[in-house]
């Protein structure tokens, strides 16, 4: 069995997107996390760069749900997107002083962030998600929805009008 052969059994691809959408929603939901759980100091150090209370809210609304969208795997292409772009706003806002070695490594793994996002976006969330076990569960319902249905015929109209 090749090694390409062997993945495919174990199905590595998806648990390799699982691991990969895990540790790269992490970041958003623990940050999202302590924003919640520090807001007034949150509050004042975004006060401080211009940032107000409703973008604040948000910004932690957007951590937390396209965090745990990703992590889950729950409409994870929309949350992914969602998050890669705030990763590119969040880069050229306020990681742009380059002069600072500190704030172009922010710049730089914003946009590393950013990429990852966009690269899931476009693979899927994989079989191991729950996207996936809902569309399975939908599916199923149908076919024996219409399995137990007989098939009506539509009646014809009347064209002697």
């Amino acid at each position: 069995m090749t090694p390409i052969e062997l993945a495919q059994k174990l199905h590595a691809r998806d648990l390799v997107l699982l691991a990969g959408r895990l540790l790269l929603s992490l970041i958003f939901v623990h940050e999202g996390l302590q924003l919640v759980t520090h807001f007034e100091g949150a509050q004042k150090a975004m006060s401080a760069l211009g940032v107000g209370t409703p973008l604040l809210i948000a910004t932690i609304l957007l951590q937390l749900g396209a965090g745990l969208s990703v992590a889950l795997g729950i409409l994870a292409r929309l949350g992914a997107i969602g998050l890669g772009l705030f990763c590119l706003m969040t880069a050229s806002l306020f990681h742009a002083n380059f002069a600072s070695q500190n704030e172009l490594l922010h710049f730089e793994k914003d946009l590393a962030i950013a990429g990852g996002m966009f690269i899931l976006a476009l693979s899927g969330a994989g079989r191991l998600s729950i996207d996936r076990v809902l569309v399975a569960t939908l599916q199923r319902r149908a076919s024996e929805a219409a399995v137990t249905e007989p098939y009506q015929p539509v009646s014809k109209m009347n064209s002697s009008a």
